[in-house]
């Protein structure tokens, strides 16, 4: 993880989650950045708190979402 300048917060172009659902339980993703994705609370938005990963960090992340590995 990596820590995300405000400089870098400003040029991300957020998508939500396409699993994302009406509770409100979503998250947006940032991959337009080079060489990271950034992830946060939708429900946050602007305010919430941004984790940075490597793109390989993001793939075992998103893994072991899937595999049932990490529920939260």
């Amino acid at each position: 993880m990596t820590n995300v300048s405000r400089d870098v917060l400003d040029h991300a172009a957020w998508r939500k989650s396409s699993r994302s659902n009406a509770g409100g339980q979503c998250v947006e993703v940032a991959q337009n950045l080079p060489g990271m994705a950034l992830v946060r609370d939708s429900k946050l938005g602007d305010d919430s708190p941004v984790l940075g990963l490597s793109p390989a960090q993001f793939a075992a992340f998103t893994a072991s979402v899937k595999d049932g590995r990490y529920d939260g």
